[in-house]
């Protein structure tokens, strides 16, 4: 076997894999942990555009791991002539916040993985980071190579996707820093570039020459796209394990001794999930990929970096253009999802959670309704839509952090109203469903019970409600709420006072983990 050396390499030289040897070992690592804010109102910050359908039904996520298995049958059969694929169960990585969620979504599509999850979000490089260092223990003493995946792309040739991944497979295993670089189909603002260098062998792979950051502007774009010498940076990455975690030393030593001390403090649910250690992990710098290492790749000697074409109908789905170019099209070039009536229209998107949507005379718009905003925007302003959920969040507008209607461990909430010292809450509990022990220091809460039983603890009062009836929670009184049955409790909570604000909350005893302020551990609302 050949031995991979990164030159500078603080870690001990792994052995390696060769074109001539006999077993890729792969690890794939799907990274689960975006915002989406530039298809709000849809994706929020605790309700993600990984986690909803965006395109046909199935979450973006789903589709991730779905597309993963495909390529990976391709990618065997493409490099089965030099060696067999051996590929460990995904690990997806994603903020604590979303655990519940990103859990029932992968038990929805009966997909088996690892869950690593972060106590609070860090961006890409510090998550692939933690991938290696996860990919490696659990390799008992193989090098693997990690295939690093956003969870939010759309890949409409699987195929295709597959034979690039087995190009990115055996630079990987040569000891090279692999991303997929999608060649451009026209000039967009909205991605970053990679510029390419030489041609490497004969099936497209380029070393990569330097990365560059999203064009300023149309014309830039368009000159990137006439040179061909610029790919869009898809931000998929293929790297052996051990040549990411001596490239993060060498380039950002912080995220490297963080994430190492979060991965030594973490401890294994009941579930199988892998809690980093909070604090060593809040105290890792928060960086990209790029910016923490692919940027010194292409000037410092000591990394091979490559780039692999991608030639599949890539999209990151990072606005709302790009949901309309991946959607199927009426004659008129507009899309409608849910309840949408087009009269006169071109070239449009407009999608309904609920109420009809009436679009006339209109032409490259998009208009997206849910319970609590709509959005209207020129098609081609839809990047601009981020300022907006900025703007939201310096005004700490619930509108930025989650859906009127929001999923919880236990069930969900429903804002039905609200005033300037009364809220009104639906509120539904699984069979089984515990809420947490908690206390109110500004507001008071009435509860009746709509439907089913509801053993309630107020104080030193232990007893139980049904339907019809109801009790009274006063402020500064520790209370909890279960459902004891094998139906739904369905509830109506109206909350009362001077201040309603999600954060006056706290926490004695909580069956999901959570912390004492709701707001820490990125859940914000009541129960």
């Amino acid at each position: 076997m050949n031995r991979i050396v990164v030159p500078g390499n603080s870690f001990a030289p792994r052995v390696g894999v060769s074109e001539t040897t006999a077993r890729f070992s792969v690890q794939p690592a799907i990274l689960a942990g975006g915002p989406g804010t530039r298809l709000w109102p849809l994706s929020r910050e605790r309700n993600p555009k990984q986690l909803i359908d965006l395109i046909g039904d199935e979450s973006l996520l789903e589709a991730t791991l779905r597309r993963l298995d495909e390529a990976f049958v391709v990618a065997a059969h493409d490099i089965s002539s030099v060696a067999a694929l051996a590929t460990a169960t995904p690990l997806v990585l994603c903020c604590e916040a979303l655990h519940q969620q990103t859990r029932e979504r992968l038990e929805h599509c009966g997909q088996r993985v690892r869950m690593v999850l972060e106590p609070v979000p860090r961006d890409t490089a510090p998550a692939l980071t933690v991938a290696a260092l996860a990919a490696r223990a659990a390799a008992a003493g193989d090098d693997p190579i990690i295939v690093a995946l956003p969870a939010d792309h759309l890949i409409a040739d699987h195929a295709a996707f597959g034979v690039a991944l087995a190009e990115a497979l055996a630079h990987a295993a040569r000891g090279a820093i692999v991303t997929l670089g999608v060649p451009p189909r026209h000039a967009a603002t909205g991605y970053g570039y990679i510029r390419t260098g030489m041609a490497l062998g004969t099936h497209g792979a380029r070393a990569i020459e330097r990365f560059v950051e999203k064009p300023d502007g149309e014309e830039l774009a368009e000159r990137y796209v006439a040179s061909g010498e610029y790919w869009w940076n898809s931000g998929m990455f293929v790297v052996r394990a051990s040549v990411w975690l001596a490239a993060v030393e060498l380039c950002a030593p912080v995220i490297a001794a963080a994430c190492a001390d979060a991965f030594q403090q973490a401890s294994v649910d009941d579930d199988g999930a892998l809690h980093l250690g909070r604090d060593a992990f809040a105290a890792c710098p928060c960086d990209s990929i790029d910016y923490a290492v692919m940027e010194r790749v292409a000037t410092d000697a000591r990394f091979v970096g490559v780039t692999v074409p991608l030639v599949a109908g890539w999209s990151d789905v990072g606005a709302w253009d790009s949901v309309w170019d991946a959607s199927a099209k009426d004659g008129a070039g507009n899309v409608a999802r849910g309840r949408v009536m087009f009269d006169g229209s071109t070239d449009s998107f407009a999608h309904s959670e609920g109420r009809l949507v009436a679009c006339v005379g209109v032409s490259g718009v998009v208009v997206v309704e849910t319970a609590d905003a709509v959005l209207v925007a020129a098609k081609d302003r839809v990047q601009d839509v981020k300022a907006i959920v900025g703007r939201l969040k310096a005004e700490r507008s619930g509108e930025a952090q989650e859906h009127r209607k929001a999923g919880r461990p236990w069930g969900f909430s429903d804002s039905l109203d609200r005033g300037e010292r009364f809220q009104v809450k639906r509120i539904v509990v699984k069979p089984g469903g515990r809420l947490s022990l908690q206390m109110h220091h500004h507001r008071a809460e009435h509860w009746i019970v709509v439907r089913g039983t509801a053993f309630v603890t107020r104080g030193e009062e232990r007893f139980l409600l049904s339907e019809n009836q109801s009790t009274y929670i006063p402020p500064g009184v520790a209370h909890q709420l279960e459902n004891p049955g094998k139906t739904s409790l369905e509830m109506i909570e109206v909350q009362s006072g001077g201040y309603l604000g999600e954060d006056d909350i706290v926490r004695f005893d909580d069956p999901y983990g959570r912390d004492q302020a709701g707001t820490e551990a990125g859940e914000g609302a009541s129960f």
